[in-house]
């Protein structure tokens, strides 16, 4: 990593947090809450369509509702003539276009949806995330540049224990990422030059826009996270562009920390 990086900012869901076996497991759990709860009464055909519902199947539910999130920040982008939605919103109203989707309105009441929907607050870090944040903050400012909204940061920051110095959200600037506003707005907050900040994460279309503006990049590969195919991955390898690169067999933050020069 070159000398001049001062800051390091760290995209969350998924680089810094475990999304998948949270929200997984919180859909599948308060679901056979629901099941066993004599305060739910359900239809037969509802009550015997959820209970063949498997730890899988809400796997594949969660990503789903992960794949809403992808495409409403990317279609919103930095647009300015639309209130900005934040990510509480699109995560409530997109958790009850799925439950129609699929056919089960009715397993849970509109407070309880609202509830299921605040779950991306407490998100289980990974394993390194805490302890490699720690090393890394001894040389350089840290802070979230996510599109998670602001009190969803601070929730997630205090639920997981990863020591961000700072908070950014896209909701600071009305905007969500890859809009440059986000990255660039970012670095102002920080008082830097682009080229003194690193944006760290596990997507490389992230990483690749932040490059584009001048940010050094930090690549932390996550189990079954990256969007890009082989080629495109491979491409970005030998395209040299990505300052460090940890893979998915090493140990996230703490392998950044010590490709960095930083004692673990």
């Amino acid at each position: 990593m070159d000398a001049s990086v001062r800051a390091l900012l760290f995209d969350v869901f998924g680089t810094c947090v475990d999304w998948r076996t949270t929200v997984t497991h919180a859909l599948h759990d308060s679901c056979q809450k629901c099941l066993s709860s004599p305060n739910h009464t359900l239809s037969p055909d509802l009550q015997s369509q959820c209970q063949k519902m498997t730890l899988e199947d809400w796997g594949r539910f969660a990503q789903e509702w992960r794949n809403t999130y992808k495409a409403f920040t990317r279609s919103y982008g930095g647009k300015k003539d639309i209130p900005f939605k934040n990510i509480d919103e699109h995560h409530f109203d997109s958790l009850n276009d799925l439950i129609s989707k699929h056919g089960i309105q009715g397993l849970w009441s509109e407070e309880e949806i609202r509830t299921l929907s605040l779950i991306w607050h407490k998100l289980t870090p990974w394993k390194d995330s805490v302890a490699g944040m720690a090393a890394l903050n001894t040389r350089f400012e840290t802070a979230t540049l996510s599109n998670g909204n602001v009190s969803l940061l601070e929730d997630l920051r205090s639920s997981s224990g990863i020591e961000f110095k700072s908070l950014f959200s896209g909701e600071m600037f009305g905007a969500y990422k890859p809009h440059p506003s986000v990255y660039l707005g970012a670095a102002a907050k920080l008082g830097l030059l682009p080229s003194e900040c690193a944006m760290a994460a596990c997507h490389l279309n992230d990483l690749q826009a932040a490059h584009q503006l001048g940010f050094r990049a930090v690549y932390v590969e996550r189990s079954r996270e990256e969007d890009w195919n082989e080629a495109e991955v491979e491409e970005a390898r030998k395209a040299g562009w990505v300052d460090v690169w940890v893979t998915v067999e090493e140990d996230g933050f703490l392998a950044a920390a010590e490709k960095m020069g930083i004692e673990t």
